[in-house]
């Protein structure tokens, strides 16, 4: 497996503060497994808890929100569990087995973590169905969705659309 933060492209924690998004930085070594992730994302306070938003070698991303002691994780790539701690880690918590050779890069966990946010099942299922998108593209649009894909967009570099 590759070393935990080596090839992290960006970390980093959404929430909301008297109804205003705001984005945080997620430094290294809180972003090296899902328990240290959660921990990290508790000590934000939130209106509605706080999401974190790791994504990887642009190779795959996790989502994990907090709100309160729930916690509940959302990895785009099973396979990846394969390559990155951090995917094991999410497979860990998730209770799944390790993904073996012949898996296809199908998504783990909660679809609907979001979903109380505007972002259903459904929709999530459909934006990582996109093969032609790179993690911080669909990254980006989860952020536009939910209401701050400009702050997302300038802290990761991208251009908004």
């Amino acid at each position: 497996m590759s070393e935990p933060s080596g090839e992290v492209d960006f970390a980093l924690a959404a929430f909301r503060e008297d109804g205003r998004w705001q984005l945080q930085d997620i430094a290294s070594p809180a972003f090296d497994s899902i328990d240290s992730l959660s921990h990290a994302l508790r000590r934000l306070s939130g209106d509605a808890g706080a999401v974190g938003m790791v994504a990887v070698d642009e190779d795959f991303f996790v989502l994990v929100r907090v709100d309160g002691t729930e916690t509940r994780v959302l990895l785009s790539d099973v396979t990846a569990a394969d390559e990155w701690e951090l995917a094991q880690s999410a497979i860990d918590f998730l209770g799944l087995p390790p993904p073996e050779d012949d898996d296809v890069e199908v998504p783990a966990g909660d679809l609907d973590l979001l979903g109380d946010l505007g972002l259903h099942a459904i929709d999530m299922g459909a934006l990582l169905d996109d093969v032609e998108l790179y993690p911080d593209e669909m990254l980006s649009d989860i952020a536009r969705r939910l209401g701050f894909g400009k702050l997302f967009d300038d802290a990761v570099g991208l251009t908004s659309a």
